[in-house]
């Protein structure tokens, strides 16, 4: 994922789940596996412990759900990087996720070597959601903002801020590209697309790339 170990928090309310999980995650170069925990509560308490990397998160568990804890782990451990990891494919439980500050959404029906594949994107600041699902929740996040988000002419006001590059990268966001695939459309290395993103999230003051693509499905971009 990174020249660095990534340290991951798997959290499952079942531990043969869990413990499959973990071995195959300790199986790729890079990534330790440090802790474990069945429900949010103690996710939450060992997010703060651990300070992860990256959290695998589940929704259905007892007592505090995922959904919940990913909001308040991300509430206090910003930096901490947390994708779903479910069998759910409601289109509530995506917006809500991505609502709540999660970088992901995966299903637990993934093979290994994908799931390997999409956290690394992670790492490269893309957001490992599959095509289908992505565009669910993008119409979801959209029709939602319609009705209860930014008023219009704040909005014209941020839309006004973005350099026409930057439309341009933000556009291609909304398609579902990765960074590899938006410098080979525009001819611009990744590093230049990172940093593009970075200033769309900050003009936007949005959280990640999901509501960026969210936001140009709601203007109209695409």
């Amino acid at each position: 994922m990174n020249d660095q170990t990534t340290t991951v928090l798997l959290v499952d309310d079942h531990a043969l789940f869990r413990q499959g999980l973990a071995s195959l995650l300790s199986s790729q170069e890079g990534i330790e596996v440090v802790g474990q925990a069945s429900d949010g509560l103690e996710a939450l308490e060992k997010a703060r412990e651990l300070v992860p990397d990256l959290i695998l998160m589940d929704i259905q568990m007892p007592g505090l759900q995922g959904l919940d804890a990913t909001k308040m782990i991300k509430a206090e451990l910003p930096h901490t990087r947390i994708v779903i990891l479910t069998v759910s494919e409601e289109d509530q439980d995506l917006f809500d996720a991505v609502r709540n500050g999660a970088e992901g959404y995966l299903l637990k029906t993934l093979r290994a070597e994908e799931l390997f594949e999409l956290l690394k994107g992670v790492f490269r600041g893309e957001a490992p959601i599959s095509p289908s699902m992505a565009r669910k929740l993008l119409n979801e996040f959209a029709h939602l903002s319609r009705r209860n988000s930014v008023e219009p002419e704040h909005s014209t006001e941020q839309k006004d801020q973005l350099t026409r590059r930057e439309k341009e990268v933000l556009q291609l966001l909304a398609d579902g590209a990765t960074d590899k695939e938006i410098a080979s459309d525009l001819c611009i290395s990744r590093r230049t697309v990172k940093n593009h993103v970075h200033n769309i999230l900050e003009k936007l003051q949005l959280q990640n790339r999901v509501q960026a693509a969210a936001y140009a499905l709601r203007e109209g971009l695409v």
